[in-house]
């Protein structure tokens, strides 16, 4: 029996996590296997999930969770936590360098494993800029079925419509080349994320451009969206 293929997006990263581990030491590769800037984006992406209500107590999904850098900066708050990967040298990172109450586990398949109504609030953090836009569909309905009533979606994405992002488009151009190992570079529109959610009935609570921080945290330098699960 032929073994079906891992999913592009654990394939393409746990080759780019190979390439900077054998060109770095392994915290620098595993900072720049989330983009670099670990705790300074760390911070700031704590600062949007409290901006959006989360609180202690509460259940949290972090959705590509990398090596930690949410993690990380959320050791310190006593929540359900919950952070899914493809790769498990990221997830082994974060997990030494995280709260030892927090849960990681790999899972590569377009589902969230949570039960129906489980979960307060879900984060992904540039994870919807590596995924085609079907699979980023049917993992936002999955998230909508885990997720409380009230329950909320936070979400970053890369736009045409913002100009800061063209050049990380230049720059997936220039992977595409094939300049060294790259994941797939997604664009969303905010325009697509308000029809997702109307066809998967969640509320668009809100959109915050990139150049904006209304969490007083620091820029992210993606989108922000937020869907709230009707109560």
């Amino acid at each position: 029996m032929l073994r079906k293929p891992p999913p592009h997006y654990a394939r393409d990263y746990a080759r780019l996590v190979d390439a900077l581990k054998a060109g770095f030491p392994l915290d620098t590769a595993m900072s720049n296997a989330v983009g670099g800037h670990f705790d300074a984006i760390g911070r700031i992406e704590r600062s949007i999930v409290e901006h959006f209500g989360l609180r202690p107590g509460m259940s949290l999904l972090d959705f590509g969770c990398g090596s930690g850098r949410l993690s990380v900066a959320l050791s310190d708050l006593e929540i359900d936590y919950l952070g899914i990967d493809v790769v498990d040298d990221l997830l082994a990172y974060a997990r030494r360098r995280s709260n030892p109450a927090f849960v990681f586990r790999r899972h590569t398949a377009l589902s969230i494993p949570r039960p129906d109504d489980s979960l307060d609030m879900a984060c992904a953090f540039s994870v919807f800029t590596h995924l085609q836009h079907h699979e980023t569909y049917v993992y936002l309905a999955d998230i909508r079925r885990a997720l409380k009533p009230g329950g909320v979606c936070v979400l970053s994405y890369l736009s045409f419509a913002n100009p800061q992002h063209w050049p990380t488009f230049l720059d997936a151009v220039a992977a595409g080349k094939g300049h060294g190992p790259s994941p797939l570079v997604q664009f969303i529109e905010p325009s697509v994320i308000a029809l997702w959610a109307r066809e998967l009935a969640l509320e668009h609570v809100a959109t915050v451009d990139a150049t904006a921080a209304p969490w007083g945290g620091g820029r992210l330098g993606q989108n922000v969206a937020v869907l709230r699960k009707p109560s």
